[in-house]
């Protein structure tokens, strides 16, 4: 029998900590916020923190050595962690968000399983989708405008990410995005 994903969670039990981390990467527009956002609801006490938190203009890629040292660092120290999530919109730091001990930490975003970050993950997940729907999907969440910044900044960084390093092939689960899949 197939155990459900978030069922497969609740039996971890994390190693010389109190919460229990896991990270969801994939492609842009591949979809990780909803399962992200299912999870934590199946789940109960769980905390998400979005790499685009930790993005902001001009930076390639995102602030990763931020959301280790304010974040994954003290959790792992069972220490609460803290960090001030960037605002898209405003083009500016925003309000300070607490990530609190026990529970579960939920890690979502593009390059979350990046080596530089080490392993501080129970349980890992990979979200594959084929680049045209990734494409299209960004392009209706973003806008036309935002056409050129997907197809020749973001898609090629993801793509020597996945090259590089094979989040795909280090992740405890792997789900094809494109088709609908249970948690």
């Amino acid at each position: 029998m197939k155990v459900a994903i978030a069922e497969a969670i609740k039996r971890i039990k994390p190693q010389g900590r109190l919460t229990t981390i896991v990270t969801i990467d994939g492609y842009g527009a591949s979809g990780k916020s909803e399962p992200a956002d299912r999870l934590a609801r199946k789940l109960g006490k769980t905390t998400v923190v979005r790499t685009d938190d930790f993005a902001r203009p001009n930076f390639v890629g995102w602030e990763w050595e931020r959301l280790r040292t304010q974040v994954l660092a003290p959790l792992l120290n069972d220490h609460p962690g803290r960090y001030r999530r960037y605002d898209w919109d405003s083009d500016r730091a925003a309000e300070w968000r607490e990530v609190p001990v026990g529970g579960t930490l939920i890690v979502e975003g593009v390059s979350s399983m990046r080596e530089e970050l080490g392993r501080y993950w129970d349980y890992a997940i990979w979200l594959d989708c084929p680049q045209e729907l990734r494409l299209k999907r960004g392009i209706e969440r973003d806008g036309e405008a935002m056409r050129s910044k997907w197809a020749d900044v973001w898609i090629p960084e993801e793509d020597a990410y996945v090259n590089a390093q094979r989040p795909d092939q280090k992740a405890d689960l792997v789900l094809d995005s494109s088709r609908p899949y249970a948690i």
